[in-house]
């Protein structure tokens, strides 16, 4: 996002970490003179979630829960997973077990298997639910303090937001996975720990993506007028959510992704990357 007020320098807010790894370019606008800019976190990062975050998880799903089962924070995770399946059966939507209760097995190894099912389930279902992101998150931060993951950020993402800082711009994330998620990516980033370029942290906690009353909400955290922010995403969905919202809103275009209609072509400002993106009027 990139704001300014009267009197007062531009501001940025990225959001989800995941659009942070691609560069960007503004395709018909090559300035931006609003306030801030949000960078969304799908298109960016994408590479890492697709090729190393998730396939992590996969891998070693069973594992972590064998070894963490009987810890506070694992059946807190577990407890979660319950009650988002409890919720999707009262609104009629479809899940893959009816059941999932530590302490409703006698026989641990099957009680993991079902959480094992579950938790892949809403992966391949492409479910960003907080139970399964708070999972994931667990999982991402003991992997990244034993080195065996680390996050990628694409080589112009530091030097763009760098120069946007130094143009008086904050940076704020918004991301379907969890804040604590985010903060390991950057944290433990194959550039080190980058955390430093990041005023702030969104996740699904403060509503969905595809709700505009969470760009809303986001505004108002950030103590600044949806019209003052630019949205930065490669889901049109998305971006129509941040501009009912009132929103200034760019959709990233970027090899893999689903193909834009030529009126979403023609409707939205295309991104490509980073580096390419110009703030005018900045202190």
């Amino acid at each position: 996002m990139l704001r300014q007020d009267v009197g007062r320098p531009y501001q940025m807010a990225a959001f989800e970490s995941v659009r942070l790894s691609y560069p960007v370019r503004i395709e018909r606008a090559r300035e931006y003179r609003g306030g801030q800019l949000m960078a969304c976190k799908e298109a960016p990062l994408a590479g890492t979630n697709k090729d190393i975050l998730f396939p992590y998880i996969k891998d070693h799903l069973e594992e972590y829960l064998s070894a963490h089962w009987e810890e506070d924070e694992c059946k807190q995770d577990v407890h979660l997973l319950k009650k988002q399946v409890e919720e999707d059966l009262r609104l009629h939507r479809a899940c893959a077990q009816h059941s999932l209760d530590q302490s409703g097995h006698t026989d641990e190894e099957k009680a993991i298997r079902e959480v094992v099912d579950n938790v892949l389930w809403q992966m391949a279902s492409d479910r960003k639910s907080t139970a399964l992101k708070q999972l994931q998150g667990h999982m991402w931060r003991a992997a990244y303090a034993a080195g065996r993951i680390k996050g990628e950020v694409y080589q112009d993402v530091v030097p763009s937001i760098r120069r946007w800082r130094r143009q008086g711009l904050k940076v704020y994330i918004y991301s379907s996975g969890s804040v604590e998620a985010q903060k390991l990516l950057f944290g433990y980033s194959v550039e080190g720990d980058v955390l430093d370029l990041f005023d702030g942290h969104f996740d699904t906690n403060i509503g969905t993506k595809v709700e505009s009353k969470s760009y809303v909400r986001i505004a108002e955290r950030m103590g600044c007028p949806p019209e003052e922010i630019m949205f930065l995403t490669d889901v049109t969905r998305e971006a129509k959510a941040a501009e009912d919202a009132g929103m200034n809103v760019a959709v990233v275009v970027r090899p893999g992704n689903m193909e834009l209609t030529e009126e979403e072509r023609s409707h939205y400002n295309l991104i490509t990357t980073f580096s390419q993106l110009e703030v005018m009027g900045s202190a």
